[in-house]
């Protein structure tokens, strides 16, 4: 659903001048029947502020004949080549106006994806202000990437070429709702591809707002599409549609394998950055004031909704029950700043939904070993800080729970959310042993004042981002991706450009034309094929 100002026609009325009461169906759809059930009213989305239960907005969702719709325009402005086939400094000025817009509209950004996602105003604004970033770092890549010269026998120069995909799909979650959209989006414009976004169905604002600035940014229309929808529906047919020469999805495991095996099958390109269980090993040696201040940043930041929080804590024996002590007075000053998510004060904020909420609930009380030392019920009561009240709203307690056997759920499973589990190990073998006791391997972090074993450890964690005496730092330099069950492909840098494109081999003979003509293979002189 692109919205520019001849596309989405939406309702004049604005809530706070954030964004629209309605956000209708795409107007690139142009429908033949008349008579058409297609062109009935379309399903609704309501999105709803999880902190408060209140309405926000409504959003039309697509149906199969926009998704097709939105497909087919895809790959005509691809063919084009108004954008695919522009100039790289082109495409880099684009990049650089469109980072410029997102800057000056930062401040909406952060405030529409806290409403919409519960989390605090204070976590929302300091990743907002990190977002341009994305696109002025593919906007500077774009004028410094080298290409390559391949080395060849013979008058051959052998020159490689990096072409664009085509039209590709992006399945974006629910937790960083235009965050995690513009680390795809940036390389996919960058590469030259024509990108269709399907946001969660919780969370689609922030990018149909962000789908604004495109066009005063100088973006053709048809190069980036947003079409809300459900996961079943339209995320399922993005990734079946033959077009489609790449899906790029976050998601949990069991939805990534089943979108990887469709994708699979239509022989397209797959980055999936799916689920995580990261461990964070704490040393005896660790400076316990800072390793207590990130391992609580790691398990808490998003009410713990992120593919790489810190959801196993284990802790050397011989500072075990100090660090313990500390953490948990930590845990407690986090819980006693719960409140309205929009109060510059409050630390951790709502779990997404009720149906979220319901599962951790339900995980948590259902646990086959384990004693919780702090949390584990649902939030009722009222904010010490502003008397909001929890009952409103889909909140839960930071919650710490220890003892639990390596085998069972809460270890192994993703829970998503402010859950955590922790453990004592006492040698360095034993504690890399049970970090890497998970079928997961996305994130993990050390806390070590040992500069040896800080990336010894490193080594021999099975995860794709180790993090030593910090955590969840995200540069778009940075390659992001998982081993293991954790996912596919990378994220930024260099890596997620290339994922993006294709090499193209062209091969040109600059020997001179009497040097050629002796290279005649069915004359029976012994030559060199190729």
């Amino acid at each position: 659903m692109r919205v520019p100002a001849d596309g989405i026609k939406v309702s004049l009325q604005r809530k706070g001048l954030l964004f629209q009461d309605h956000y209708r169906r795409p107007s690139f759809v142009q429908w033949t029947d008349k008579s058409s059930s297609a062109t009935r009213d379309p399903e609704r989305i309501t999105v709803t502020n999880p902190a408060n239960g209140k309405q926000l907005c409504t959003v039309d969702a697509a149906s199969s004949e926009e998704v097709e719709w939105a497909v087919s325009h895809a790959q005509t402005t691809f063919d084009s080549g108004t954008w695919s086939k522009a100039s790289s400094i082109h495409r880099s000025s684009v990049l650089s106006r469109l980072a410029d817009s997102l800057q000056r509209r930062i401040p909406d950004m952060a405030r529409i994806d806290t409403l919409q996602t519960g989390r605090p105003i204070r976590e929302m604004n300091a990743q907002m202000t990190r977002l341009p970033d994305w696109l002025s770092y593919y906007a500077a890549l774009l004028r410094t990437n080298q290409g390559f010269v391949a080395p060849t026998q013979g008058k051959l120069l052998n020159y490689i070429q990096r072409v664009p995909l085509g039209v590709v799909a992006q399945i974006t979650p629910f937790n960083h709702p235009l965050f995690i959209a513009i680390k795809k989006i940036a390389p996919a414009l960058a590469a030259g591809n024509s990108v269709i976004v399907k946001p969660s169905e919780l969370t689609p604002i922030s990018l149909l707002e962000f789908a604004n600035l495109t066009q005063e940014a100088g973006l053709p229309d048809g190069v980036l599409t947003i079409l809300p929808g459900y996961g079943h529906t339209t995320g399922k047919q993005l990734a079946t549609h033959s077009l489609v020469r790449k899906v790029d999805i976050t998601a949990g495991t069991r939805t990534g394998r089943g979108v990887g095996a469709i994708v699979g099958s239509n022989l397209a390109a797959l980055t999936a950055e799916l689920g995580g269980k990261a461990p964070i090993l704490i040393f005896d040696d660790a400076d316990v004031v800072s390793a207590v201040n990130g391992v609580a940043f790691a398990a808490f930041v998003a009410s713990g909704q992120t593919c790489v929080s810190g959801a196993r804590i284990i802790i050397q024996e011989n500072i075990y029950e100090f660090f313990m002590t500390e953490f948990l007075k930590k845990v407690e000053s986090i819980a006693q700043g719960m409140s309205d998510p929009m109060d510059e004060r409050c630390s951790m904020g709502s779990i997404i939904s009720p149906h979220h909420l319901n599962r951790i609930d339900d995980t948590v009380a259902r646990r086959q070993s384990g004693t919780i030392l702090t949390g584990g019920k649902r939030m009722l009561g009222k904010s010490l800080l502003d008397h909001f009240d929890f009952s409103r709203g889909s909140f839960y307690p930071p919650t710490v729970i220890s003892d639990v056997d390596v085998s069972h759920e809460l270890w192994q499973e993703e829970i998503f959310g402010p859950v955590v589990v922790v453990k004592k190990f006492s040698t360095e073998s034993e504690g890399v042993r049970l970090a890497n006791a998970s079928k997961y391997g996305l994130g993990a972090g050390v806390w070590t004042q040992d500069l040896s074993r800080a990336h010894r450890v490193a080594a021999d964690i099975d995860a794709g981002l180790v993090w030593v005496n910090t955590h969840h730092r995200n540069d778009p330099s940075s390659p992001w991706g998982g081993m293991k069950e954790s996912g596919i492909g990378r994220e930024n840098g260099i890596e997620a450009l290339e994922a993006y494109s294709q090499s193209k081999s062209i091969i040109v003979n600059v020997a001179s034309a009497a040097e050629s003509r002796t290279d005649d293979w069915f004359s029976g002189e012994q030559k060199r094929y190729g």
